[in-house]
């Protein structure tokens, strides 16, 4: 694999025993040629110098959100700018927590909250403390965020005992935050657009008919897609999710109208669209402008169809595009799955069955049928819609 380019690494350390492996890895990064500027909490300088740090790192060590000794600036954000990466190592259960609570009361809790870059974390800590519910909780969360969490090793702690929260060895994370760098870029230059989460068609001013899509398929896919170079614009109805790469061009929409509108503005220069998205089939064919009363008799609603984004696309699609669409079913899945792929003019169809355990919708994992034009056909297992995302792209690189 060859070397990555010359990189900016932040690297952050915090107050645990395990601070001066930090020292190698300071080391390491500078023998491969990276800037590397040091971030430390108050209690870090209990375990390593600023001296040191700054020795080996030739730069200043950061430890104060109020430098009054150098040009104005705002000190995180300008580090923030600055870095192409951020590496926690040692990461203790208070930054953990703090980042991610979004607590931001010292340098580097405060760096941490302005970062766009990737940022990985290699946890250091009694096994105690690290199998507590709540810094397992927060470990979750920022994985949920997209940060990379360098899992600890079991070896011999501090207290004493040998088990799991010995922070990971400086020649593996350094191997680790090199070899994401070193990736192949396969998506590099292209222009891609993600749909992704349900639409709201609303009754009245406090009602709507929805599903249950979470968007985290969609989500997932617009993640990996601006990780491996490509310009992504994010068109995703209403959700709690939210995109952590900066490569991403979030769009907002509620219903299957303005979804149809924004997905075909933005498709007209795309070379990829992917319609992750639960579109709602029906709407309500007329909005009451006031909260409908409960009644004693039922309530009719008239629904009409919505426009069918997917086949528009395939009607507009022009010869450098690739266009993927998705398929829910409960029945007669490899059918309609192939029928859709030949009606909606598309080069790849994913298929995903309700009658799947561990699929479909408000789930963290997925397991996918991907039917390509040109009669290929992948056949993915149950696995976290992250890892299904990168399968998807995997598959459609290699037949478009």
């Amino acid at each position: 694999m060859p070397e990555p380019a010359a990189k900016k690494i932040i690297l952050g350390i915090t107050g645990g025993i395990a601070a001066y492996k930090s020292l190698s890895l300071i080391r390491l990064f500078k023998k491969a040629g990276h800037e590397v500027q040091v971030v430390v909490t108050k209690n870090a300088l209990q375990f390593v110098t600023p001296l040191t740090l700054e020795t080996l790192s030739q730069n200043t060590v950061y430890s104060d959100s109020f430098i009054r000794n150098e040009p104005y600036s705002v000190a995180h954000i300008s580090h923030a700018d600055w870095a192409d990466v951020v590496v926690i190592a040692p990461a203790t259960a208070n930054i953990i927590g703090k980042f991610a609570n979004g607590i931001a009361d010292d340098a580097l809790s405060t760096l941490l909250l302005a970062m766009k870059k990737p940022v990985f974390l290699a946890p250091a800590m009694n096994v105690n403390m690290y199998e507590n519910e709540a810094v397992q909780r927060n470990i979750a969360q920022l994985k949920k965020q997209g940060c990379h969490i360098i899992e600890p090793a079991t070896g011999d702690l501090a207290c004493g005992i040998s088990a799991k929260g010995r922070m990971e060895e400086p020649e593996r994370i350094f191997e680790i935050v090199t070899q994401f760098f070193s990736q192949k870029k396969k998506w590099n230059g292209k222009k891609a657009v993600v749909t992704a989460g349900p639409t709201y068609e609303p009754i009245d001013p406090v009602r709507f008919i929805g599903n249950h899509s979470s968007g985290l398929m969609g989500f997932a896919l617009a993640e990996k897609l601006a990780e491996q170079g490509a310009e992504v614009t994010l068109i995703t109805g209403t959700t709690a999710l939210y995109a952590t790469n900066q490569a991403i061009q979030r769009v907002d929409v509620v219903t299957a109208k303005e979804m149809l509108t924004q997905t075909l503005h933005y498709s007209k220069n795309a070379d990829l669209i992917i319609m992750a998205a639960a579109v709602a089939d029906y709407t309500p064919k007329t909005f009451a402008s006031e909260k409908i009363k409960k009644k004693n008799s039922d309530l009719e609603l008239i629904l009409e169809k919505t426009t069918d984004i997917l086949l528009e696309l395939g009607k507009r699609k022009q010869k450098k595009q690739c266009l993927v669409g998705f398929a829910l079913e409960t029945e007669n899945e490899i059918e309609n799955a192939k029928q859709k792929l030949q009606q909606k003019n598309a080069d790849f169809i994913v298929l995903n069955s309700l009658k799947n355990s561990g699929a479909g919708f408000k789930c963290a994992t997925n397991q996918v049928t991907i039917f390509a034009q040109n009669g290929a056909i992948f056949e993915g297992k149950c696995k976290a819609k992250t890892e299904v995302a990168e399968e998807i792209l995997e598959f459609i690189f290699e037949q478009w």
